[in-house]
């Protein structure tokens, strides 16, 4: 019996509100591709690896704060065939040259227009924020995402500060009111959609078979480096994967789904765990972190990940799941080489698991040639628990990325911590020894001698972050 659902002929998506065939749109068609296919030009390939912004649509997904929420992400990333069954926005669906959407509005009174090219995908990013359930001030991360080329950012901002609350008979909102669109079993040639988890380990067991989520990653291998798996198995919607639980606060769990992405995470957690509050605002866009999953995140294995270090200094572990079974693993053993880990074939990522209770101080030292939607020349994350006696380290766990072929925890200096007093002198030794750690190379982002230095004032600076916090 075959293990892949069966093609639906009838299969759709609705974009603008009607409802058009995606029968055709199969790898390495991506949905901007497809889009543009069918003459809605508004979305542009500006940089065809999700830095940009100019591809921006909006999607209703599963809400957090309302059943179903309009999210931004870019078209030029995921598959076209991810979007059978579900509802689509884009900048000409917003409103027309007679009767301007409010973001459409506010953006051409305030001259945040401009050149056009990269308006479509500001508004649709806008758009996201203005419908976003519970909004009382508009959020600027909605926009990091978006590049204007014409530099000129102030009326983009003006037109964004201007937007109030949308009208109590405006469609787009009364539609977050309802379920969100359901997702079938399907498949075209080189994509499936499984109907569960161990369908999808059926079929990921095959040989050239390759799991995607919100495909940040793999979209970015397929545009700018011809990556071609033979398939393409979508997990991004299997209900397995896509829990999330949080334990008794002095000797419990937080189980997160592998499947649920950043920004499900940052918002269904509410700031329960600070150091991954610390990460999220510095985890590439806003409209990367709609589509990137925590497992896809652990799973490319990158050494320049911004997770993994975050994870190791909070000790996470990984569930594992595949043909035999489940089983549990340290993230400080996954890795085992560059963007290599203990995964088997045909397993998966399916939970992370964070102990509690939590370290009480903690940090994320991203350095970065650009403070947001920028990959990292190195990251820190550290979780001390101090003696509020002696002040002196109790406990001391970091986590260190692009400092060698995976990400590592700083052993050394963490033994080093041990004991010592929270002062300049007391940590001296530690710091020495992070300076010391991995194996920096010298890159186009970073000479290993910088990176050396980075880790050396790791420590310092978050000693003297914690004493300008102290009453």
């Amino acid at each position: 019996m075959s293990t892949e659902p069966a093609v639906r002929p009838g299969a759709a998506v609705t974009v603008n509100g009607a409802a058009r065939a995606l029968d055709d749109a199969q790898p390495p068609a991506t949905a901007l591709d497809w889009l543009r296919s069918i003459g809605l030009t508004g979305a542009k390939e500006g940089c065809a690896e999700g830095e940009c912004g100019a591809c921006a649509v909006l999607v209703a997904r599963p809400g957090v704060d309302a059943p179903t929420e309009w999210t931004a992400i870019n078209a030029c990333l995921i598959p076209a065939a991810s979007l059978a069954d579900q509802e689509v926005v884009t900048a000409e669906g917003l409103g027309t040259p007679a009767a301007l959407h409010p973001v459409q509005h506010e953006m051409a009174v305030r001259g945040g227009s401009q050149c056009g090219y990269c308006t479509p995908g500001f508004v649709c990013s806008m758009a996201a924020e203005f419908y976003r359930p519970g909004r009382a001030a508009f959020d600027h991360h909605a926009l990091s995402g978006n590049l204007c080329r014409c530099t000129g950012y102030r009326p983009i901002v003006d037109a964004a500060e201007a937007l109030g609350a949308p009208a109590a008979d405006d469609p787009l909102a009364a539609r977050t009111t309802s379920a969100p669109p359901a997702t079938r079993p399907h498949r075209v040639a080189g994509w499936v959609r499984p109907g569960s988890l161990d369908e999808a380990l059926a079929l990921l067991a095959r040989p050239g078979a390759v799991a995607v989520a919100g495909s940040t990653d793999l979209g970015v291998e397929a545009n700018l480096r011809g990556a071609r798996p033979d398939l393409l198995v979508a997990v991004d919607r299997l209900d397995e994967l896509r829990g999330l639980t949080v334990g008794d606060d002095l000797d419990g769990i937080v189980e997160i789904g592998a499947g649920l992405t950043l920004s499900e995470v940052e918002r269904r957690l509410e700031g329960r765990i600070p150091l991954l509050d610390a990460v999220f605002p510095q985890f590439a866009s806003r409209l990367i972190r709609n589509g990137a999953t925590f497992g896809g995140n652990l799973g490319t294995g990158s050494p320049i990940g911004d997770l993994p270090p975050a994870l190791l200094a909070l000790d996470a572990e990984l569930v594992l799941v595949g043909p035999a079974g489940e089983r549990t693993v340290p993230l400080a053993g996954f890795f085992t080489g560059y963007r290599q880990s203990v995964r088997v074939p045909g397993e998966l990522i399916a939970r992370i698991r964070i102990p509690l209770p939590l370290a009480a101080t903690t940090a994320f030292q991203k350095i970065a040639k650009r403070r947001f939607d920028d990959i990292s020349s190195v990251a820190v994350a550290v979780a001390l628990d101090l003696d509020p006696a002696t002040h002196t380290v109790r406990r001391a766990a970091i986590g260190l990325g692009g400092v060698a072929a995976t990400p590592i925890r700083a052993t050394a200096a963490e033994a080093a911590l041990v004991g010592v007093p929270w002062t300049v002198e007391g940590i001296a030794p530690a710091a020495r020894a992070l300076a010391d750690t991995g194996t920096p190379l010298d890159d186009h982002r970073a000479s290993a001698t910088y990176r050396r230095a980075m880790l050396g004032q790791a420590l310092p600076r978050l000693l003297a972050e914690t004493e300008e916090r102290q009453p």
